[in-house]
């Protein structure tokens, strides 16, 4: 209480001093009694612990500057009163709706240059509007010719704003157990005494421009003027109501700022986290009893939150006593409160000025990164003075989001760049598909995005796919690092498709994310903005090592494919024998039987009896793993030249997978029992057949070992 009220009765002293000196009597009584207000119901219904609200900077700078304008128009001072009560009241239903609709989760995300400047703008403000007062000049002199012009000043007020300023910054150096307002303010107080003692006319408060004048808070007094207030109401105009919209829009946007602010300071001091929509339905309810009171409306402010804290408060009784303590100061101490002298409040809030100037970012001009942020805060701060402090916010806001789009348009939106020759799927494949792979490498271009994806990058993501359009048959799209994407860049993917489609080439996705930072999913979003229809060719896979694995599949056929139409090897063309003798090739060919299978047709199946093993003469077989009656698991496909079944012909034991004629097939068909009947007669051919079995066996078995260990690893799900 002791830090909020001075500042309470300074910020109330220039809102309506500005109308004349004989109304700051009326400017203190509406500071204190709006600490009272704000004291009492913003912590009973806004419910952040600690915090202290009470009328703050941002709301007298407003409302002074509205005061001086509605004057300027010449209304006589009862009516300017009753507008700035209006503004009050729009003000706080504003606050009011911001927290019903949920507004005061996003109010604190403003851009740090916007606060920065924000808040240097309002102390330069403060600074400006109380030199005058400072000084000892006429109310009616700017401020700049207030400076210029010595003859102006008087000696009272420089002296008594001298000591208050020197006791503020001195006192911390010799204790804080008192706040330097406080010592500043009872400083101000002696001075002027000490002069009146000197010359008593001073002594007098009628008429005397250097206090703030006869206070007459009594009960009957407050009613009567409340009275007059509201029947003021009464004779507004519709051309007064809409006058005082945008004074109010600007208090409810700027407290709600500095409320949040607070409240976010306060969060990481006491490790609670604040209900942001809550404090400002409290915040505005208690500035519209502010407002139909006649007070001062305000904020959660810093410095007396920050006394609350580090005296040790814990609850909301905390912020609800201090209200109670104002509003014994208004009823116990308001004729004291009439010899406080105005030079001492101007000092206090001077110095308060002061401190709202974020006078760190100066440093941002010392580096070419930071340099644009500073030009965001000075341009708040030029139209905060020139215009308005809302319309400095809403510049600000624009020019750093100018600057974020700035930012992401200059980094790269592709992570990573491959071919299909150079990243492969964790399939196992035979050193023959290998090889055939890394020859059809160039059909595929992977590309892994990053950042964000929307109308900024959407240029340069078309740049840097344009090359793989020409040429590439797959074009793989990750988009596991991916952060957020637009229509733009969803309509741009629909052309690239389309485009692709024109030359029998795909587009492939992968790693759609599921929930962005925003909360979107990209693949519903995709398909709501029609990339996934029916009539579109594109493909979506979960991982990019599946889409992967479908590429080198669809390569792997089409070659299975081709080489179908070729004419079936004979035996002497198969690996496996190559260099036999004639009579011994034809002793094997004898043991042998010569099958022909349709596409589609099961050549065996998962648990059949047999210990055959099947060459391929010419076509392809696909193994296939059954999962369920309609899911299964590709395992591997064998072309011209391979062979399959050869566990059973090892071990006699039942088949452990399906095999399907993947397209018209040719086979040699070899049993254990004609084998072993061979081999008793042909021993090093049997070795041989054998030895060949054992060395693909092997490159198999490590195959599957790098595959488990892949599986295994971290990060693989």
């Amino acid at each position: 209480m002791l830090v909020a009220v001075p500042s309470a009765i300074a910020f109330g002293v220039t809102v309506f001093a500005s109308l004349g000196g004989e109304f700051a009597a009326q400017g203190a009584l509406a500071g204190i009694l709006g600490a009272v207000i704000l004291g009492l119901v913003a912590p009973a219904i806004g419910g952040t612990k600690r915090l202290i609200s009470a009328p703050c900077a941002p709301a007298a700078a407003v409302l002074s500057a509205f005061a001086i304008e509605a004057a300027g128009r010449g209304l006589p001072a009862e009516a300017v009163f009753v507008q700035i009560s209006l503004a009050c009241l729009v003000g706080g239903a504003l606050q009011l709706a911001f927290g019903l609709v949920g507004i005061g989760r996003l109010i604190r995300y403003m851009p740090y240059p916007v606060v920065s400047g924000y808040l240097t703008g309002v102390g330069l403000i403060i600074i400006i509007s109380q030199v005058p007062k400072l000084l000892g000049s006429p109310v009616d002199l700017p401020w700049m010719k207030a400076v210029i012009s010595p003859a102006a000043w008087h000696w009272v007020a420089l002296a008594v704003g001298g000591v208050t300023l020197a006791t503020m910054l001195l006192a911390p150096r010799v204790t804080r157990s008192v706040p330097a307002s406080i010592l500043g303010l009872a400083a101000g107080v002696a001075a002027y005494f000490a002069l009146a003692s000197v010359h008593p006319e001073l002594l007098s408060r009628a008429e005397n421009p250097f206090v703030v004048g006869d206070l007459n808070s009594s009960p009957h007094a407050l009613l009567a003027a409340q009275e007059a207030r509201w029947s003021g109401f009464a004779s507004l105009a519709l051309s007064d109501l809409v006058g005082v919209l945008v004074p109010g829009a600007t208090l409810a946007i700027l407290l709600s700022i500095d409320t949040l602010k607070t409240c976010v300071v306060l969060d990481a001091l006491t490790r609670s986290r604040h209900d942001p929509n809550r404090e400002l339905r409290g915040q505005g309810i208690a500035n519209l009893a502010a407002g139909a009171a006649g007070a001062m409306p305000g904020a959660g402010t810093m410095g007396p939150t920050l006394v609350n804290v580090t005296s040790g408060a814990q609850t909301r009784v905390s912020s609800i006593i201090a209200g109670s303590m104002a509003l014994f100061a208004l009823l116990l101490l308001s004729p004291l409160i009439g010899w406080v002298p105005i030079a001492a409040l101007a000092a206090i809030l001077i110095l308060v000025g002061v401190r709202m100037m974020d006078w760190a970012s100066f440093a941002f001009l010392r580096n070419r990164s930071t340099i644009l942020d500073f030009a965001v805060i000075a341009s708040v701060v030029a139209v905060a003075l020139s215009y308005s402090l809302v319309a400095a916010s809403g510049v600000g806001v624009a020019l750093a989001v100018l600057l974020f789009v700035r930012e992401q348009i200059s980094s790269s939106v592709v992570h990573r760049r491959a071919t299909g020759g150079q990243m492969f799927s964790k399939q196992v494949r035979l050193p023959d598909e290998m090889k055939l792979l890394q020859a059809h490498g160039e059909e595929t271009a992977v590309l892994e995005l990053q950042g964000s994806l929307f109308f900024g990058t959407a240029d340069q993501l078309y740049n840097a796919l344009e090359p793989e359009l020409k040429t590439r048959r797959f074009i793989i799209l990750d988009f596991q690092r991916v952060q957020s994407v637009d229509i733009t860049v969803a309509h741009l993917l629909e052309q690239i498709e389309d485009r692709l489609a024109q030359r029998h080439a795909l587009l492939l996705f992968s790693d759609l994310p599921r929930s962005l930072p925003s909360g979107r999913d990209i693949q519903r979003y995709f398909g709501e903005v029609g990339l996934m229809h029916a009539e579109h060719r594109a493909h979506v896979f979960e991982e990019l090592d599946y889409a992967l694995e479908w590429v080198e599949e669809r390569i792997l056929e089409e070659e299975h494919v081709r080489r179908a139409q070729e004419n079936p090897l004979q035996l002497r063309e198969i690996d496996l024998f190559a260099g036999r003798k004639e009579e011994t090739l034809a002793a094997l060919e004898a043991c042998m039987e010569q099958r022909a299978c349709k596409a589609g047709e099961r050549i065996f199946s998962i648990g059949d009896t047999g210990d055959e093993l099947y060459l391929v003469r010419r076509g392809a077989v696909r193994i296939v793993l059954p999962l369920s009656d309609k899911e299964s698991h590709h395992l591997a496909t064998f072309g011209r030249g391979d062979f399959f079944g050869e566990m059973s012909f090892l071990d006699h034991d039942a088949r452990s997978a399906d095999a399907v004629a993947f397209t018209d097939v040719d086979l040699y068909v070899l049993s254990r029992r004609r084998f072993e009947t061979l081999a008793a007669e042909h021993k090093k051919l049997a070795m041989q057949l054998l030895g060949g079995l054992a060395r693909v066996l092997s490159i198999r078995l490590r195959y599957t070992t790098a595959e488990l260990r892949a599986l295994r690893s971290p990060g693989r799900q």
